[in-house]
Parts: structure tokens; C-alpha cells; sequence
């Protein structure tokens, strides 16, 4: 087991996990604000950690905002320095709950991070880990989320299939999320990783120079992966929260939209809106459906 881990609490409910992470892969904040709103929501306690050292470059000539830890100081004198975390924290009691995971995506030593978060899950009990993830596309602000699925062993992909989702055929510099995926099948451990596309326009197809437009926090993102990850894990999370954000959300976007078509004119909003939405093709995840499917079985079975 890493030396680098500490680990004061093993709750006997611990079996699933949910990790995200500042990193690259990070659209609408789905990997680092998720996990965090999640500890928010539900008051996880933290149980486990594991030390940041060596994993991260001070500097980058270029690209020191990105690297550096953050200071805050008072008059000269430093109040707080926020260094590197990788986190573990259970919500629950001992009947029923998860463990969230919140980190930093290392910048070094790639082989001994994935040992110290895979040897804190196995001392957890953890069965499954559920990485997410999001990533700039464009697509309809006001439809659910196209989600592509990355996972461990081959056994998995018939499960997940029921989710509506997307299996990712990616190829390219991998996140921390997809190298965990293929170090999980060496370890045994079962892993995913749900990425949703976000919401960014670009209008840079005319002759005035315009930056793209993004969503920041899509909860709309977080309210969909959560409705897939709340009915696999059956984790009772109250997802009320997150879909009058989600709405809230959507009537933002209508106004900002709307202001962008109403002051430039010339950039054609509704035509490029239009067809964005006649390119996608929404899937939506009911899990009701699956329970109608599965009680309709039975009660023919029993017939």
C-alpha cells in the first residue's frame, strides 16, 4: 500500500464512488464542481487523503497561473496558501452512502497517483468508481447532454449501454480520468468515466471577430450525469436542487442568446441555433422507462 495515503474513517456502506478533478478535461465545471457541490449538498465528511508530493510543477514559463499553488494575503502577511488536494469524503450513514472524491489532475508520476487513489479505494471496499467529466461542444443549451462513456473491462459496456450514452472512440492525449481507467482493469477494480458535452457557440464563421460563448457551471450537465449515476448506484440523492438550477439555467441562456441575436444581427444567431439543433439528436436517459420494462417482464413471466 502508498506511504502517501491516510485513511481515518472505513465506512461499511462505502461501496461507490464519485471523483472528479481540476483538470483539462474540465467544460462547465463538471469534474471539479460537481464533486465539490456534491460534499456541499449531502455535508460528506472526509475520511481519507492522500499527499500531493511530487505530483505537481511549481512553474511552466507561460503558464505559472495555471501551476502555481493560490495566495491570499493580508497586508503583507500571508492568510491562507491553498495547496494541492486529492480528497476522500463519505455521505451517508452506515446503512447506505457513497464516497466523493475531489483532486488535483498531477502533472508528474502518473503511475504512483493511480496507486495511491486506487489503494485508498480498495481499503474503502470500493466496487465501482464513476469519474466525470465535461468537454466544449456545440449543442442545444436547452436539451439533456450528449454523454460519452470510457470504461474499465469489456464486461461492462453491455451495462452501460442502457444509460444513453455514447461509447468514446477518442484518440489523443489522455486525462487523468481515462489513464485511471486503464490502470482500474489492471487493478481489478471497476471504473468509468461519464463526460458530457457542453454548451459553446462560436460565431467566428463571419468577419467579426467574436469571442466563442460558453456555459461556466452547467447544471444542466451535473443534473444529467447525476440522474444516471443516482438510479445505477441507487443513492437517493434529492436531485430537486439541481433541476431548478438546471431550469434557471436555460432561461438565462434564452435571455443571452437573445441579446446576441438582437445587438449583432449579422452573425445570424437563430439561423446558427437552428441548426445546431437540427444536427443533434437528444437522448435522454428515463430510468422509469427500465422499471415499467422490468415490472411488465415480470408480470408476463408470472402469466
Amino acid at each position: 500500500m502508498s506511504e502517501l495515503i491516510d485513511i481515518w474513517e472505513k465506512p461499511p456502506a462505502a461501496k461507490y464512488m464519485i471523483a472528479g478533478w481540476n483538470q483539462w478535461a474540465d467544460a462547465g465545471a463538471v469534474s471539479s464542481g460537481l464533486p465539490i457541490y456534491l460534499v456541499e449538498q449531502t455535508q460528506a465528511r472526509k475520511i481519507a487523503d492522500f499527499r500531493s508530493d511530487g505530483f505537481y510543477l511549481f512553474q511552466i514559463p507561460g503558464t505559472h497561473h495555471l501551476l502555481r499553488p493560490v495566495v491570499k494575503l493580508d497586508d503583507g502577511h500571508r492568510e491562507r496558501i491553498e495547496e494541492k488536494q486529492n480528497e476522500f469524503f463519505y455521505a451517508g450513514d452506515d446503512e447506505r452512502g457513497f464516497v466523493i472524491f475531489s483532486g488535483e489532475e498531477p502533472h508528474l508520476y502518473e503511475e504512483l497517483y493511480a496507486e495511491a487513489f486506487f489503494d485508498v479505494a480498495e481499503a474503502l471496499g470500493i466496487e465501482r468508481v464513476a469519474a466525470v467529466a465535461g468537454v466544449y461542444g456545440a449543442m442545444p443549451y436547452d436539451q439533456d447532454r450528449e454523454i460519452s462513456c470510457v470504461y474499465s473491462h469489456p464486461y461492462m459496456k453491455e451495462e452501460l449501454s442502457r444509460y444513453a450514452l455514447r461509447f468514446s472512440n477518442y484518440e489523443g492525449g489522455a486525462t487523468i480520468s481515462m489513464y485511471l481507467a486503464d490502470q482500474a482493469e489492471r487493478r481489478g477494480i471497476e471504473f468509468f468515466r461519464f463526460c458530457t458535452f457542453v454548451p459553446s457557440y462560436d460565431f467566428s464563421q463571419t468577419s467579426i471577430p467574436v469571442q466563442p460563448i460558453a456555459i461556466g457551471e452547467d447544471y444542466k450537465a451535473w443534473h444529467d450525469i447525476m440522474v444516471r449515476l443516482n438510479y445505477m448506484f441507487k443513492l437517493g440523492f434529492d436531485l430537486t436542487d439541481l433541476q431548478q438550477k438546471s431550469e434557471a439555467l436555460v432561461s438565462e441562456w434564452d435571455a443571452k442568446i437573445g441579446q446576441v441575436a438582437a445587438s449583432m444581427p449579422q452573425l445570424e444567431v437563430e439561423e446558427y441555433m437552428e441548426k445546431i439543433r437540427s444536427e443533434f439528436n437528444e437522448t435522454p436517459f428515463e430510468p422509469l422507462s427500465d422499471v415499467w420494462k422490468d415490472g411488465l417482464r415480470g408480470l408476463l413471466d408470472d402469466f
